[in-house]
């Protein structure tokens, strides 16, 4: 992994774990969100934001975003074979199967990653 693409990684994650600390769930969605975009290609950090997607999802009472999460959490394994949807942002409120805009702060990250 290209150490500028796990730099900006950790930096969404460590947003958003900061966040949800101080209890401020739906701010730290956000940053999970786009922790999800940069980890798609990788296995286990896309499995590491949906498992904190899903936490949130307890922590809200949201079955929605929950159920959604376990869902994502068991298809996260196409990372293992290319196979995701680019710059989908994870949640339980965007199809599982829908490609997304990369926001452009993000795009250099994602660059020559097939």
């Amino acid at each position: 992994m290209n150490p500028l693409l796990k730099e900006a990684m950790q930096k969404e994650l460590n947003q958003a774990k900061n966040l949800y600390q101080r209890k401020e769930y739906t701010l730290s969605f956000s940053y999970l969100e786009r922790y999800h975009i940069l980890s798609q290609p990788f296995y286990f950090p896309h499995l590491n934001s949906h498992w904190w997607m899903f936490k949130i999802g307890i922590k809200l009472i949201s079955p929605k975003e929950i159920f959604g999460q376990i869902v994502r959490m068991i298809g996260s394994i196409g990372s293992l074979f290319g196979k995701y949807p680019v710059g989908n942002t994870g949640g339980a409120n965007v199809s599982p199967f829908k490609p997304m805009p990369i926001p452009e702060d993000l795009k250099p990250f994602l660059e020559n990653i097939k």
